[in-house]
C-alpha cells in the first residue's frame, strides 16, 4: 500500500528564501511599513502662519514687552523724569488695597455679572435668528445695530437717557424707576453691565446663529417623529451641538470683558464713591490723571496675566485640544 503525499495548501504563504538557501534565491525586500511610507504632514504649512505671527509679535509682543519694561521704571510724566526703580511700582501697586485690590474686586464682579447676562441671552437670541421665520431678517439687523454703534456714541446716548432732570425716569413718572441711575453706588454696577451687555450681545448672537445653522436638520427631523418637543430639542441636540461655539464664546466674553473702559469712563468716570473703577479704568486714572506711567503699566501687566489665566483654565476645562468635528457620524 503506497501512501500519497498531502497536498501543499495554496494559502499559506511561502517563506522567502535567503541567499545561502538551496536555489540561492535572494530574500526580498521587506515591504515598507504603511506608518513611515507616503505619509505627508497634515495641517497647513508654518510658512502660511509666518504673516499671522510676526504681525501679532509686531504689534502685541514688542508693546507687551515695552509696558514690562516701563514697569520697573518711575516714569513722572510731568516732570518728565525717568528712573529704574526695580519692584517699587509693583509694591506700591500690590500694597494698596483702597484702589489696586478694590479694583480688583470689582473687576472680577463686573466680569462675571456681565458673562451671566450676555451669555444666556445671547445663546436665545441666536438660536431665534437661525429660524426660518418671514421676519427674522429684520429682527436679525435691528439685533446687530448695537455693534455698529461706537462707544462714545452709546455712552453719551446713555448717559442722556439715565439723566435725572431729562431722562426715563422724569419722562415716566413712575415711582418705582430710580431718578439716580448713575450717582447710586448700589445700583450703578448692574447698569453698566447692562450697557456693556447692550452692545456686546449681538456679536455673540452672531455666533450661535451660525452654530445653529451648521446643526443638520435631520437631527431636528428625526427628533419631531419621535415625539420630542421643541424644549427637549433644544437641551438634548442644539446646546450639545454648540458646545464649541459656547467655548469659543465664553472665552471671548470673560476676556473681553477685561478691558471695558470707554463705555464706563465716559458714562462715569468711575464714580461714584468709585463704585465702578475696575482695573482698566484704574489703569488710565493712574496713568493719565496721576501722571504716572510705572503704576499704569504694573495694572497692565497684571491684566494681561489675569486675561492669560483666565483663557488658559477656559482651554484646559473645555478640552479644546481634543477638539473633533461636531458633524462626526451625523
Amino acid at each position: 500500500m503506497t501512501e500519497t503525499a498531502a497536498p501543499r495548501s495554496t494559502d499559506a504563504p511561502e517563506t522567502p528564501q535567503g541567499p545561502g538557501a538551496p536555489g540561492g534565491q535572494k530574500a526580498s525586500p521587506a515591504s515598507p511599513s504603511p506608518k513611515t511610507s507616503g505619509v505627508r504632514r497634515q495641517g497647513p504649512s508654518f510658512l502660511m502662519a509666518l504673516p499671522a505671527v510676526a504681525f501679532f509679535g509686531f504689534f502685541a509682543l514688542v508693546p507687551l514687552a515695552g509696558v514690562i519694561a516701563i514697569s520697573f521704571l518711575d516714569w513722572q510724566t510731568i516732570r518728565g523724569t525717568v528712573e529704574w526703580v526695580g519692584l517699587s511700582n509693583w509694591e506700591t501697586v500690590l500694597t494698596n488695597r483702597d484702589f489696586t485690590w478694590r479694583a480688583l474686586q470689582l473687576t472680577l464682579y463686573f466680569v462675571v455679572g456681565s458673562y451671566l447676562f450676555q451669555m444666556p441671552v445671547a445663546l436665545l437670541l441666536g438660536v431665534f435668528m437661525a429660524g426660518a421665520q418671514k421676519y427674522r431678517a429684520l429682527l436679525a439687523v435691528l439685533y446687530f445695530l448695537p455693534l455698529l454703534f461706537s462707544s462714545v456714541a452709546v455712552g453719551l446716548t446713555f448717559q442722556s437717557l439715565f439723566s435725572p432732570n431729562y431722562g426715563i425716569s422724569a419722562a415716566l413718572d413712575w415711582a418705582p424707576l430710580p431718578n439716580d441711575w448713575l450717582s447710586n453706588p448700589n445700583i450703578v454696577m448692574f447698569v453698566m453691565i447692562f450697557v456693556v451687555g447692550w452692545c456686546f450681545i449681538p456679536f455673540h448672537s452672531l455666533l450661535y446663529q451660525a452654530g445653529v445653522r451648521q446643526i443638520p436638520q435631520s437631527m431636528y427631523e428625526a427628533a419631531t417623529l419621535d415625539g420630542v418637543g421643541r424644549v427637549r430639542q433644544f437641551f438634548s441636540i442644539t446646546m450639545p451641538q454648540l458646545r464649541y461655539t459656547f467655548i469659543t464664546s465664553s472665552t471671548l466674553m470673560l476676556v473681553g470683558s477685561l478691558t471695558y473702559f470707554d463705555l464706563i469712563y465716559v458714562l462715569t468716570g468711575g464714580s461714584p464713591a468709585n463704585a465702578v473703577r475696575i482695573l482698566p479704568l484704574d489703569m488710565y486714572i493712574e496713568g493719565f490723571s496721576a501722571h504716572n506711567l510705572g503704576n499704569a503699566s504694573v495694572i497692565a501687566v497684571i491684566l494681561v496675566a489675569i486675561g492669560l489665566a483666565l483663557s488658559l483654565m477656559l482651554n484646559v476645562l473645555s478640552g479644546s485640544t481634543k477638539m473633533q468635528s461636531d458633524k462626526a457620524g451625523a
